[in-house]
């Protein structure tokens, strides 16, 4: 999916012995967003600010090979291979000096041949790096300024981790006139080095430019237009994220030390084998306990609390996504977890000095957000027509943060109808959840509507499953817990044939094993990814445990 983004001049920052200027460029193709303000709070934004570049130029993603098959193979030829090399030792040792030296020359011709090839990249990414750094690792961010909050949001590399910096505006001095709304900047990684120089003795300013919604030529020098091919999966993501943050879940109340603890845990061990999972065990009245896997490390919160009526116990992986929030821990007045349920995604809100950090995490690392699951779909479900529909959007945007309470009051309707138009327009990218205020808020994710048809589904298969879930074709769902993880069994029907399905997942959520009768699996087993049957089977299980953890 292309984006269009035009920005008049660049983002730049200005230093002097007693100052500190940093001037965003915007989206001048975007409607007018305008701020501009004195920063009161000079450590705690140069935390917030530096964590979430850590999350933009994070990328945890493994690739790893599996050699267990040939390793077997290996094994057994083992006598055979041995005692043929053994009689051959003396010819073969001839021919692999001969080899060795063909090697060398071969080696030696293609370092000549590709050495200006090589001189030539060096050159390019050096200029890169000093210039305009982002070309390597982001996207532009996006910034939403409300009548109470200015807040950044961005992906990491990897997209399986969800960054958001809100700042109140009482963390600002000497606020002037400012428009509301939201818009891409121009956003160089090169700032990072200069947003490390901010001092508590310095004056720093804030300013998304308004010089770039002033300008009404397109031949101005001043114009700089990028055109980013953005992956369906990060506006995907993106639309996921805001799906999910609605969710209802488990609320833990920690201490920053207990975000401290949980960090200096996995910076003094290393696991070597799964389960890599943090099992949260939720007793009422109990303070709440974190059981660190394989190691079986117990980390209990004394000054913790939670919203579980019953024993409860969550697991949660990709934990060293958690390592990102470091810089911002010893600002921290309070941690919230927000937890949906085992192998389902978690939301860390770290909060301080009136700067707010949400970390999202998506499932397990390797599952990123646009496969995490389709949690637009887990919410309520009331029918609106479109008036309806737009007049819970416009009463929204006068107020532009509303619970579904307000709203519904607001404009005179249930708040269940209320909740549920509000969800359709998360799903749209049009309002994002706010896990702190618990509301909604307005936020415009591009400037032309998007092709939902297009980015609500990675490829044919998901289609068929969520329309196989959807119709209420998965029966006989079965779950069972294993000791390294699950085993999910269903009967899903496909127009009229009963595919019984069986999943095999270990203690990282990962597939490990798999088994259907239809003829997209007998072809290609999992070499081209599941079938859509093992994906609805998936997908049930994970809305029955969305539901359970919801009750």
């Amino acid at each position: 999916m292309e984006f269009q983004y035009r920005y008049y001049g660049e983002s730049r920052v200005s230093n002097d012995a007693s100052s500190t200027g940093i001037s965003f460029a915007p989206d001048t193709l975007r409607k007018p967003v305008h701020f501009v303000a004195d920063i009161n709070r000079h450590l705690p934004f140069r935390e917030a600010i530096s964590a979430l570049h850590d999350v933009v130029v994070s990328d945890l993603r493994t690739r790893q090979r599996d050699h267990s098959e040939y390793q077997a193979w290996l094994q057994s030829q083992e006598g055979a291979l041995l005692a043929e090399f053994m009689e051959r030792a003396g010819e073969l040792q001839g021919q692999a000096k001969a080899v060795q030296a063909q090697l060398g020359e071969v080696q030696r011709r293609k370092q000549a041949m590709l050495a200006p090839f090589w001189k030539a990249r060096q050159r390019y990414f050096d200029h890169i790096y000093a210039s305009d750094r982002s070309l390597w690792v982001m996207l532009d961010p996006v910034i939403t300024v409300h009548p109470d909050r200015v807040f950044f949001e961005c992906f990491s590399r990897d997209e399986s981790t969800y960054a958001s910096v809100s700042c109140s505006h009482e963390a600002f001095d000497h606020r002037g006139e400012f428009a509301c709304g939201t818009t891409n900047i121009d956003y160089s990684a090169a700032l990072y080095d200069e947003f490390q120089k901010i001092r508590d003795y310095k004056t720093t300013r804030l300013a998304v430019a308004a010089e770039g919604f002033t300008v009404q030529t397109g031949d101005d020098p001043g114009f700089v237009e990028h055109k980013i091919d953005v992956p369906d999966s990060w506006v995907r993501g993106f639309l996921q994220v805001s799906a999910a943050m609605a969710q209802p879940g488990h609320r833990l109340s920690l201490h920053p030390m207990d975000l401290h603890n949980f960090c200096l845990l996995l910076r003094r061990r290393k696991e070597k084998a799964g389960p890599r999972a943090i099992r949260f065990e939720l007793e009422p009245g109990k303070p709440v306990r974190a059981v660190f896997e394989p190691w079986g490390v117990e980390v209990v919160c004394p000054r913790s609390s939670h919203t579980a009526t019953e024993p409860q116990t969550i697991r949660v992986w990709g934990r060293r996504r958690l390592l990102t929030l470091e810089r911002f821990i010893a600002l921290a007045q309070t941690v919230e977890v927000h937890l949906l349920g085992t192998g389902l995604p978690s939301f860390w809100v770290v909060e301080g000095s009136g700067l707010r950090f949400t970390l999202g995490l998506s499932g397990w690392t390797a599952n990123d957000w646009s496969r995490a699951g389709q949690f637009d779909l887990l919410g309520p479900r009331k029918h609106a027509d479109a008036l309806t529909r737009e007049k819970v959007y416009q009463t929204l945007a006068q107020h532009w943060k509303l619970t579904p309470t307000e709203l519904g009051a607001a404009a005179g309707l249930d708040p269940q109808v209320a909740e549920s138009c509000l969800l359709l327009f998360a799903e749209a990218g049009r309002v994002v959840y706010d896990l702190g205020d618990r509301a909604y808020r307005l936020r415009e994710l591009s400037r032309e509507p998007l092709p939902l048809d297009q980015l609500r589904y990675g490829n044919e298969r998901e289609e068929r499953a969520a329309g196989m879930v959807a119709a209420g074709q998965v029966g006989k769902l079965a779950i069972q817990a294993q000791a390294a993880g699950r085993v999910i069994e269903a009967l899903v029907d496909d127009a009229g044939r009963k595919r019984p399905v069986r999943l095999v997942l270990d203690g990282d959520e990962r597939l490990v094993e798999a088994s259907c009768q239809c003829d997209y699996f007998v072809r290609n087993r999992l070499y081209k990814g599941p079938c859509e049957h093992m994906l609805a089977a998936r997908l049930a299980a994970s809305r029955q445990r969305a539901g359970q953890a919801a009750q």
